[in-house]
């Protein structure tokens, strides 16, 4: 839960302080990017503290190497959030980010499956949620090229 909610309350934030006259957070895709930067800076920081052990028991056991597989994918989600601070790296990263949700996705299921608590399709729809962050972070960018190529000839 708490990635969700940094997502929202720093996108929130950046959208405030956009609409409060700052410039450089007036897109709204910026806002975006920054509350996904910061959600995948915490959700990559807890694959090597706090949550380690738990993120290693969701592997599905069909996988190999459950330490190095959380290992690589907290690399990924750190070096994602920083892409997505950078205007010209933010689509490829924000691209390279969904995919790797859809590819651990397979994760939550093991872990929802495996717990008689757990609610699949609560995570799922909050994967979705995730997911729609970044891929509407590329088709900004995909929508905007054309027009900054119209502007150049301009």
């Amino acid at each position: 839960m708490e990635p969700l909610i940094t997502l929202v309350v720093v996108t929130a934030v950046l959208l405030v302080a956009g609409a409060a006259g700052v410039r450089r957070l007036r897109p709204w895709s910026v806002a975006v990017r920054g509350g996904l930067a910061a959600m995948f800076v915490l959700t990559g920081v807890v694959h090597f503290a706090f949550l380690r052990e738990e993120l290693i028991a969701m592997v599905p056991p069909a996988l190999p190497a459950p330490g190095l597989l959380v290992t690589a994918t907290g690399v990924l989600e750190l070096l994602g959030a920083a892409g997505l601070l950078l205007r010209r790296t933010a689509p490829w990263a924000a691209a390279g980010l969904a995919v790797l949700l859809v590819v651990m996705f397979p994760a939550n299921v093991h872990a929802e499956l495996t717990d008689p608590d757990g609610s699949l399709l609560g995570r799922t729809l909050v994967q979705v949620g995730y997911l729609t962050a970044a891929v509407s972070i590329v088709v900004h960018h995909l929508r905007e090229r054309p027009n900054r190529t119209l502007e150049k000839v301009r």
